[in-house]
């Protein structure tokens, strides 16, 4: 057939039952991207006679004649269209991974549809931003500020990718053609287990072999027998060692069973379904209180190496701490309060599933381009698993399409590895959606029981959790989740009489993983709404509560005993954040909506550790260039956390020039020698001191060769338009090149950073209906960095964390399959589902952080669910305990007159 894709013609030949998507990739427009594979998330929109299409959905013969625009056709006459510019001027995106669709589908709007955006855009998904920067961009609201050379710290300078990324430049892990290195790419598909526990008697692959263009089929007698965790932390014995790459034993529905690596990922998946597999069934348990009671059965016999706590009774890890006694606390109380709280299974949908591909440099070397969060530990997790020295395998992250904790797992890594070791050939294995819903990772499932002790003032005397955190089949992250989750809950308030006991557990379900927050969303959902429970039994305004109970510049950053830490006070803007959503929640006052709706307002507050303990380390090397530009290599990974950014704006700053002066090369372990990952929100404070050092170290070399040149001292020097000026003299930087430094950061001390929520909601008294009338979120993020950019962190945080306390639940059956595995049916927000977040920064400089700043990307997550739970309280008198808050449930709770305070 013949059509023409961006104006060039084009002669293509497409496969029986091939979506316009994969003709397009194929043809070399990456621009076009896979986020879905049913049509629900506009990633792969494209204009077809110039109307948008969801190509996945859009048989490739049907393209016959037709005029195909791609994002890289899109401009006009070399210059950006409108709206690619608008996306610039607004920063209308964050990891860009659905950025190409969402342009294509807002060029294509009239001036009708662009007044009614929730409808015109229903057919895009964006999993960061939270859609206010996108609708800015349609609206043409710009938010870019001027680049000043030595002032780009706290301005919102453009992401040095949005060129990139507003054209379909930018570079994901799967936007490779298959030449040079990458001639002969083969493709892998998974065999996955259709039962929750069992053990593996036979497979008969022979048919699967046989079948023309299967290259291999491996199972778990070709993969190495050791141990290993996919979680990825700065200390591997964080996590227990319970996985294995190919396991005879099945513990979910989705583990691998066997892997197919074919000449066609159709070929594969045939071979798939040819392979045969004798199972024998096990019993299967899916709660975590009934794993843990006699008698279930022993989901992991592991040796005493693994770590994992007690495994005759499927505990992954648990923690038992206590200050003063609780017991005294409750004694002295003129109230008491305990209730039970859960939070449900969410998924993180990033709209990037996961994937490598993997081959053997001309050294021989092992190399893997994937999309990671962590490639320096997965490299080195990856040594160890096949026994190879650190310098032989390299691991290439390009841009990354979204994380929030679920790429902080080596899922695909160890498997692409194994296969290119048995093919000799490269190999790429991309996840379906399908597949990341069922087979990837997800966050804890808990159950929360929360004790308060207070005297009738509010002052409290006791304060204690129990939890229990649903880990699933595997431990990755159990232990890590659990602890922090149990932390900074507890640490937020002042009380002289603190327990926590809790329990990571085993079950044959999904494994849980990393997910925003680490554990505290779960728990600050259970504690915040009891603090809110509390001021109401008390009479206390749940502001006042806060108030009198929150620490203090002075205080035990201390949640309980046998819990060594280096937290500091780098600063303190609780008080300020509690000020602000105080001040907007009161005024204006209530609307009245008429006699069906309840009107609430409601809020909560939560605490974070800008670092994870125990260390996390940052590498920065700068290098001013023969053509006087400064090159910057860091570890770090740019997945719409705005690390690129933050890092040239450090740099910038330090250097006294302007960001465009700094070319930055990350993510690929051949650029340092370490960098513990971007995850914890430590891109800033961690990757970006270790910048803040590497430049310091270069700017005083730079100005002692000048000086030296010029003869006078280095505090007569300073650079100014790329020159130095010293003395009289006026020398041009690429004068005093080769200069290069290297800054390291280990994270330690910690500080800590605040975050304040507020709603203001209507319910549907006749329907359960929760409409959210306004958002308000209050950050302590130091000194803001970028704040355009800190706000879209903000507002994706709350938009993401609205989704997990309205309806995203990923649900599994009755045989632990996951029964939602679509974005159709798996909601996430949509434009239409998020109202504009009213965000309010605290004024503070952090002493610990880079310049002042703090960490904030993951913590304006935690607060929204309770914040949320709070004020459908306030408007009903019904206390949701459990999310997500469904509708009819809700309907079914609500009085026929609202409850006075209790």
């Amino acid at each position: 057939m013949n059509l023409v894709v961006n104006g060039r013609e084009v002669a293509a030949a497409p496969r029986p039952g091939q979506c316009l998507r994969t003709l397009l990739r194929e043809l070399g427009w990456f621009g076009v991207k896979k986020g879905c594979d049913a049509g629900d998330c506009g990633a792969c929109t494209v204009h077809v006679d110039g109307r948008p299409v969801h190509s996945c959905l859009y048989p490739a013969f049907r393209a016959e004649g037709a005029r195909v625009t791609t994002i890289e056709g899109l401009d006009e006459g070399g210059a950006l269209h409108p709206m690619q510019q608008a996306f610039l001027d607004a920063q209308g995106y964050q990891c860009g991974f659905c950025t190409a669709g969402m342009v294509m589908t807002a060029a294509a709007l009239d001036q009708a549809q662009r007044r009614d955006l929730p409808q015109a855009l229903k057919g895009n998904l964006c999993r960061c931003t939270g859609y206010r920067a996108i609708a800015d961009a349609v609206d043409g609201i710009a938010h870019v500020e001027a680049d000043i050379a030595g002032a780009g710290f706290g301005r919102s300078l453009p992401a040095p990718a949005g060129p990139a990324v507003v054209t379909g430049r930018a570079r994901y892990t799967m936007d490779v053609a298959p030449e040079g290195e990458l001639a002969g790419l083969a493709h892998m598909k998974i065999l996955r287990a259709p039962h929750a526990h069992a053990r593996i008697v036979a497979i008969d692959a022979a048919a699967a072999r046989a079948l023309p263009g299967v290259i291999a089929v491996l199972t778990h007698e070709d993969a190495p027998a050791a141990l290993f965790s996919t979680a990825r932390h700065h200390h591997v014995t964080d996590d227990v060692d319970d996985t294995s790459v190919l396991d005879p034993v099945i513990r979910h529905v989705g583990q691998r069973v066997a892997a197919v690596v074919a000449e066609s990922e159709a070929v594969a998946e045939a071979a798939c379904a040819l392979i045969r597999v004798e199972y024998e069934l096990l019993p299967a348990v899916f709660d975590p209180v009934e794993s843990m009671a006699p008698g279930a059965p022993v989901l992991h016999d592991k040796p005493a190496a693994s770590r994992i706590a007690n495994p005759t009774r499927n505990i992954v890890a648990e923690l038992h701490g206590e200050i003063g006694s609780l017991a005294d606390g409750l004694a002295g109380a003129d109230l008491v309060f305990t209730a039970g709280y859960a939070t449900q299974r969410v998924q993180h949908a990033h709209l990037e599933t996961h994937g490598a591909i993997g081959w053997r440099d001309a050294e021989g070397r092992l190399v893997i381009r994937t999309s990671s969060q962590t490639p320096f530990l997965t490299r080195d997790a990856l040594a160890s698993l096949y026994g190879l020295p650190r310098d032989q395998v390299r691991v290439v992250t390009e841009r990354v399409g979204g994380g929030f904790g679920g790429k902080q797992e080596m899922l695909v890594e160890d498997i692409v590895a194994l296969a290119v070791f048995k093919t000799g050939r490269p190999v790429k294995l991309e996840y379906t959606r399908a597949e990341q819903f069922a087979a990837s990772t997800c966050r804890h499932p808990m159950t929360v029981e929360v004790t308060v002790g207070a005297k009738r003032d509010g002052t409290l005397t006791a304060l204690g959790l129990k939890v229990v955190s649903n880990t699933g089949a595997y431990g990755n992250h159990g232990p890590g989740v659990l602890f922090h989750g149990a932390n900074e809950c507890l640490t937020l308030y002042r009380c002289a009489n603190k327990r926590v006991d809790g329990y990571a557990v085993y079950t044959n379900t999904p494994p849980s993983g990393a997910f925003r927050g680490y554990g505290l969303s779960q728990t600050i959902f259970a504690v915040e709404s009891a603090m809110d429970e509390v001021a109401h039994r008390l009479g206390i305004d749940p502001f006042a509560l806060r108030r009198r109970n929150v620490i203090v510049p002075g205080d035990a950053l201390l949640a309980y005993d046998d819990h060594p830490h280096d937290v500091e006070f780098g600063s303190y803007g609780l008080d300020q954040c509690l000020d602000s959503v105080e001040a907007a929640l009161k005024d204006p006052p209530k609307p009245d909506m008429g006699p069906d709706w309840l009107v609430g307002r409601g809020m909560a507050a939560s605490m974070i550790d800008t670092v994870p303990p125990r260390g996390h380390v940052g590498m920065s090397r700068i290098a001013l260039t023969a053509e006087g530009r400064f090159e910057l290599r860091v570890g770090t990974a740019e997945f719409g956390n705005g690390t690129t950014t933050v890092h040239g704006q450090i740099a910038a700053t330090v250097l006294g020039v302007t960001g465009a002066d700094i070319v930055i090369r990350q993510s690929d372990t051949d650029h340092v020698a370490h960098d513990t990952g971007a995850y914890g929100s430590t891109g800033t404070v961690v990757a970006g001191e270790a910048t803040r050092r590497a430049a310091q170290e270069l700017l005083g070399q730079l100005l002692a060769r000048a000086a030296a040149r010029a003869g006078t001292v280095t505090d007569h020097c300073r650079v100014e338009g790329g020159h130095v000026v010293a003395g009289a003299a006026r020398i041009p930087l690429a004068d005093l090149a080769p200069l290069e430094a290297e800054g390291r950061a280990d994270g330690s001390p910690r500080s800590v950073a605040f975050n304040v929520q507020g709603f203001e909601v209507a319910v549907h008294r006749r329907s359960g209906e929760i409409r959210l009338l306004r958002s308000l979120h209050a950050a302590d993020a130091g000194t803001v960095v970028n704040p355009m950019q800190c706000r879209g962190q903000i507002e994706g945080g709350v938009a993401q964390a609205i989704g997990a306390a309205l309806y995203e639940h990923l649900l599994v059956d009755a045989a632990g399959a996951v029964a939602n595995p679509t974005f159709r049916g798996y909601h996430i927000p949509t434009f239409a589902d998020v109202p504009r977040t009213e965000v309010f920064f605290a004024d503070t400089y952090d002493t610990l952080g880079p310049l002042g700043a703090k960490s904030m990307s993951e913590s304006p997550y935690n607060p929204v669910a309770p914040a949320l739970a709070n004020a459908i309280f306030d408007a009903t008198g019904v206390r949701l305990r459990a999310t997500p808050f469904k509708a009819d449930e809700l309907y079914a709770l609500i009085p026929a007159e609202p409850a006075e305070t209790i």
